[in-house]
Order: C-alpha cells, then structure tokens, then sequence
C-alpha cells in the first residue's frame, strides 16, 4: 500500500514525513469536500445560517466568554433572522453554534441511521452551551436530501451505540 509522504526542507536538512496511506489522505480529502457541499448546500436553504471567517470565529468566542479550543468545535452560527447583516452585532444570547455532521448515503428517515464521528470537545460545548449549541445532520443523496437540527439533548435520545476512539498524536 502506498504511503503519502511531504518533504520539508530546512536550511540544516530535508525531511521525510509519511503523514498516512494513500486511502486515508483521500479519504480526509473527500470528507473535506463533503462537508464544504453541506455548507454551500445549508446557506441556500436556511438564510439564518452564516459561515464565520477566522476573526468572526474568534470574537464570537470572545462574546460567549468561551476559550479558544472550542474554535474547531463548531462549522456554521445561526442568527435569529435573515435580515441581520454583520454576524457580530447580534446579542450572544441569541446566536446558536452549529455542528455539521454529513452523509451522501441515502437516508430516508434521517438522521436515523447516519454514522458520524464527533470530539469530546463538540459534547462539552454543546453541554456549556445547551440548546445554542446544535448538531445539524445534512443528507446530500439526491433521493434524500435534506438537513436536521438537534440538540445534545435531543441527539442523545436518538443515539443507539457509542463507542469511544482516541486520535493519538506522536
């Protein structure tokens, strides 16, 4: 099996770093390329929904008086309606962070039956945060498409097995 391997070159040396096998960085790239579909597919559909830039990212942190590694925990802001212009104007009580976990596998009856993989920190914002913080499950199967807003409270009555994985850095 094929590794994928980066050089980095450095004034002292060349490095050689096999980051994973050619199945695993397709796959990474893949997932990449679903989830930016379900954003460009979730901001046509819902005009409450905004994609924060980096310095947006960072200052909505700041207003909800939350530490900057919950900065990855979470894709999309919903603001409380359409016509609000800049995301950063709109009181911290009613903005809702939100989670995207997505499929292109057919889901009659999503989100029953997607498989998703989420942090630890996704479950201790959504934990700070209760119901302003949501996991959105967007189907992009052209027979099923569609998209579901829960809770953690709600997502966890539906959740029928869990099992824990570490991601190990070396």
């Amino acid at each position: 099996m094929l590794k994928v391997r980066i050089l980095i070159r450095t004034p002292r040396h060349d490095l050689i770093i096999t980051v994973a096998h050619e199945h695993s960085y397709e796959a990474t790239w893949s997932n990449n390329r679903t989830e930016n579909e379900a954003v460009k597919f979730l901001l046509s559909k819902n005009p409450r929904l905004r994609l924060p830039n980096k310095i947006e990212r960072k200052a909505i942190l700041n207003i909800l008086g939350l530490d900057k590694s919950f900065s990855k925990a979470y894709d999309l802001v919903m603001v409380p309606a359409a016509e609000v212009g800049d995301l950063l104007s709109v009181p911290a009580k009613q903005l809702i962070l939100v989670e995207l976990k997505t499929t292109k596998k057919k889901l009659v009856n999503s989100p029953n039956g997607f498989f998703f993989g989420a942090t630890e920190n996704e479950f201790r914002l959504a934990k700070i945060l209760g119901d302003k913080y949501q996991f959105c499950f967007v189907c992009l199967h052209t027979e099923s498409q569609g998209y579901v807003l829960l809770t953690a409270e709600e997502l966890e009555k539906k959740i029928k097995t869990r099992r824990i994985q570490y991601q190990i850095n070396l």
